[in-house]
């Protein structure tokens, strides 16, 4: 077994996500290749010119950082097996990132209106996806929580859908309106006729559930049929992704006058100030805010 199957299997019985270590291992590959051997004995001057080389690719601050926490994982993991008795993340991304922040890079994710919102649903023809989008916009769930989601887990009598634990989600119940519900039950109706062996709530033609490429090809291609998402452009405000619509949930709710408490609870968000230990949301009560604030698209 190579370390970086070690490194794995140490990663999965710390509770990582599969698509964590598949993108950190893609990661850790990428730089032995750009060392030319093995990545544990690299040390921080090997790792300064990796970071000088991504910077002359044109790569963001952003982007590098990501690439360096997955270096930083598995140095770690080589310090707790006693292989190793140093990270040289750690100096390289106090002296070359954490300082270093260019202009271009203030930016914030893309916020559309209600109307735009609208517009890029009906500019999808798809049962399946106009319903994901509709999910996405009406829930503010993330990628993965929305791609687990079960046809069991929907329970119409209520307008809920239950999601599967997560370590970043607090509250595991999401509800929708009867413009989803409508989304929902038209795409249930045509997936039915696709015959699927599983409980996926979203799959494919061929019956297999849909996955995180699958999900970001169709909202990029939509959002540049509906004029809401410009591929040429390095700024991030004139791109459109999945997480926007949970920016477009959290800042439509608030501009609706929901309490933030509730939209901290529907967003999964853990309330750490002292109050929200004692204050206890009932969730019909939730719901009826929900119902009464969420924004409704026309469609």
């Amino acid at each position: 077994m190579t370390l970086l199957d070690r490194w794995a299997n140490d990663a999965k019985a710390r509770g990582i996500s599969r698509q964590t270590i598949d993108s950190y291992r893609y990661n850790l590959k990428y730089f032995e290749n750009f060392l030319g051997k093995s990545i544990d004995k690299a040390d921080k001057i090997e790792i300064r010119d990796y970071v000088d080389a991504q910077r002359k690719e044109g790569l963001t601050t952003k982007t590098i950082r990501g690439r360096l926490n997955a270096l930083s994982s598995f140095y770690e993991f080589l310090i707790f097996e006693g292989l190793r008795v140093d990270n040289p993340v750690c100096a390289i991304r106090s002296r070359y990132i954490n300082q270093y922040k260019t202009a271009s890079e203030e930016h914030t994710h893309k916020l559309i209106s209600i109307k735009e919102a609208a517009n890029l649903v009906m500019c999808s023809f798809d049962p399946r996806d106009q319903a994901m989008l509709v999910l996405l916009l009406k829930t503010g769930v993330r990628r993965s929580e929305l791609l687990n989601m079960d046809v069991s887990d929907i329970d119409f009598s209520t307008g809920s859908i239950r999601l599967k634990p997560t370590a970043k989600r607090s509250n595991l119940v999401v509800f929708f309106d009867d413009e989803a519900a409508r989304f929902l039950q038209r795409w249930l109706e045509v997936r039915q006729q696709r015959n699927p062996t599983n409980d996926a709530l979203w799959i494919s033609t061929w019956g297999k559930r849909v996955g995180h490429g699958s999900l970001n090809y169709m909202i990029r291609h939509v959002a540049l049929r509906a004029g809401l998402h410009d591929e040429k452009s390095e700024l991030m405000e004139e791109h459109f992704s999945a997480h926007c619509t949970r920016h477009w949930f959290t800042t439509h709710l608030r501009r609706a006058g929901m309490p933030r408490e509730f939209i901290q609870e529907l967003r999964g968000d853990v309330r750490k100030e002292a109050i929200d230990i004692y204050d206890h949301i009932d969730k019909e009560e939730l719901r009826k805010s929900y119902l009464a604030h969420v924004p409704r698209l026309g469609v």
